[in-house]
């Protein structure tokens, strides 16, 4: 399957007023949420909350896209590879592997790497060659290290910014999400058919695509096209996500965490840690780290606090490593682009 591209996103790295930070939160929790039930929970009226994310979006700061879950309909396998660089290289070397196709995100980061980035390959056998003739500015590279995903126990789909009280959140979200995985791990990989991949497509450049136009483009009903829609989202083939850069939501610090548990306490261990506000992605992984993450916190203060307390109070820890995240290439398949904040205000302003 050729994944959906995307154009690039540009944002600036102040965040945003009230209002559009209560609007993106609302959409965090759902995606596709109808527009009455956004605006209720943002405590704003739907007109408002309908424009400022159009205005959002207008200016590259926000999206919502359909993302088909590769594992759950058998379209490939995630990893996650550090990259270490020759001087002054990283950012070259981060835009090579943002470049591949087979990039779901990448990120320059500081620490024990230089840069960081998921792959979603075909199988495990394609990661001898991604990871050899294939991988970008090799004459750059040091070295790799690369983490095969075995399970989710949360993604970025599932994450709550907790900017919204616990009652408008429930509007959206009125049960507590469970681990992806517990509700499918054990059934097979459900294939997507040909339009249910042509519903996918449209909704990976626009996850908030009316019904009505969504139809016209694929040529079934608007009935056919709410029925696979649903179908696909009920049998865990197709989620919603938003994306806005977590700065501009107010937090100023993303950062990889990367843990070796002992096995007999991995899975306490992700279940306590994936529960924790501000951790985004999390999971279990083969290789001298068994249990990886992304977190973001409001404030650098606040790593010292989640490391000695969150990470210090989990069970079985053996080594704990952070890469802090620099700049961000790609995220869900969607180059980003960040914009300097002076720069976009003065073109905004028409200077």
């Amino acid at each position: 399957m050729e994944y959906v591209g995307h154009d690039e996103a540009m944002v600036d790295e102040e965040p945003l007023g009230e209002v559009d930070r209560l609007v993106m939160a609302a959409l965090q929790l759902d995606g596709r949420a109808p527009w009455h039930l956004v605006a209720r929970a943002a405590g704003v009226s739907e007109s408002t909350a309908q424009r400022r994310f159009t205005a959002l979006r207008e200016r590259g700061a926000a999206r919502v896209i359909g993302v088909v879950d590769v594992l759950r309909c058998g379209l490939g396998v995630p990893v996650l590879t550090r990259v270490s660089c020759r001087p002054g290289s990283a950012e070259s070397v981060a835009a090579g592997l943002a470049a591949r196709p087979e990039a779901r995100f990448v990120a320059v980061v500081t620490g024990a790497a230089d840069a960081v980035a998921e792959f979603v390959v075909p199988t495990h056998r394609h990661l001898a060659r991604l990871l050899g003739r294939d991988m970008p500015a090799r004459d750059q590279l040091t070295e790799t290290e690369t983490f095969t995903v075995m399970r989710t126990f949360t993604s970025a789909h599932d994450w709550d910014t907790g900017l919204l009280d616990p009652d408008a959140a429930a509007l959206l979200r009125p049960d507590p999400v469970r681990p992806f995985e517990d509700q499918v791990w054990e059934r097979p990989p459900d294939r997507l058919d040909d339009l249910e991949l042509a519903i996918a497509a449209e909704l990976g450049a626009d996850g908030r695509m009316p019904v009505k136009e969504l139809a016209g483009r694929v040529g079934v009903s608007e009935s056919t096209v709410a029925r696979r829609i649903d179908s696909m989202v009920e049998r865990g083939c197709l989620r919603f996500r938003t994306l806005v850069e977590p700065v501009l939501l107010g937090f100023a610090v993303e950062f990889m965490l990367w843990l070796d548990i002992e096995p007999a306490c991995l899975a306490d261990a992700g279940r306590r840690l994936a529960s924790r506000p501000g951790v985004k992605y999390l999971s279990a992984t083969a290789g001298r780290f068994n249990l990886c993450g992304q977190v973001s916190l409001r404030h650098f203060a606040d790593l010292y606090g989640f490391m000695t307390d969150v990470v210090g109070g989990l069970p079985g820890v053996r080594r704990a490593d952070t890469t802090l995240q620099l700049e961000t290439l790609k995220r869900a398949w969607v180059p980003t682009a960040p914009e300097r904040p002076a720069e976009a205000r003065k073109e905004r302003s028409g200077r």
